[in-house]
């Protein structure tokens, strides 16, 4: 399941849930057992379901790929998705900012002749103007399209799925409780698009869709916090037993707890 939010999908179950029934205390041991680099999310499996976007949006940045001569893959994570692709141009870079998913990447994408640079998320691109034919991304923490804009080419494309507004906000709810208008409206695919022609790009595809997420175990539950850390920022078993104690409960009773997350592909153009 994503950065991102940056949120990454989570993969439909390969068997009815089987958790459930199981006592919290082995669950949640389970799930903070379980490693949180990258962004594979076949642990999930048995465990939780997302609904994926109708577009498919691994299978549409491969066919660009396949096309081009030079990309760059922003927060590629441990690269898992850029790995999908079947056909890499002859330059092809990616950048991620958390180190463990550097590492991860490096050893992943390595072997297939990418690039993989330490970059954080909020700084400047490290590359020169003008450098890549396509930039990718698949839930960036945030897309800088200044810096997007500056080392496309020409004739250049951005293409992404990004995380849309109010996503999964019905865990981060039950956590924090209600947030703030401005916090629900972030990530909104207009104020985006809006960004994106501010930085001199053509607006050439946006589409948007909000999709249906099952958790059912808690052990799904506290992995995901663990994984994807900006939902409840700080979170630790310890911080929120008495909320997840009751969560376990609710989760018995009604076979899952119901969420929903937001997603919106968007393609843009440099003159």
């Amino acid at each position: 399941m994503t950065t991102s939010d940056n949120l990454r999908p989570l993969h439909p179950p390969v068997h009815p849930p089987l958790h459930g029934d199981r006592p919290y205390d082995e669950l949640v041991a389970e799930a903070v057992a379980a490693p949180t680099e990258g962004w594979d999310f076949s642990w999930f499996d048995g465990r939780a379901t997302e609904e994926r976007p109708s577009w498919g949006y691994a299978r549409l940045m491969g066919e660009r790929l396949a096309v081009v001569e030079s990309a760059l893959d922003l927060h590629t994570g441990g690269g898992e998705v850029l790995n999908l692709a079947p056909q890499l141009p002859p330059l092809m870079a990616a950048t991620e900012g958390w180190p463990p998913n550097v590492e991860k990447a490096t050893r992943l994408l390595g072997p297939r002749g990418v690039v993989v640079v330490a970059s954080p998320d909020d700084a400047p691109l490290p590359f020169a103007d003008a450098a890549f034919e396509l930039v990718t991304a698949r839930h960036p923490v945030k897309a800088h399209f200044a810096e997007i804009a500056r080392v496309l080419r020409p004739g250049g494309t951005y293409f992404a799925q990004h995380v849309g507004p109010s996503s999964v906000f019905e865990l981060v709810e039950y956590f924090l409780g209600p947030q703030p208008e401005q916090v629900r409206h972030g990530r909104d695919p207009e104020t985006e698009t809006q960004e994106a022609r501010d930085a001199g790009l053509e607006i050439v595809d946006l589409r948007a869709e909000r999709l249906r997420i099952e958790f059912h175990d808690i052990g799904a539950v506290v992995h995901f916090l663990r994984k994807v850390v900006w939902m409840v920022p700080g979170f630790t078993v310890d911080a929120y037993e008495p909320q997840l104690r009751a969560l376990h409960e609710q989760i018995k009773r009604d076979g899952a707890f119901v969420a929903h997350s937001t997603r919106h592909l968007i393609e843009a153009r440099k003159p």
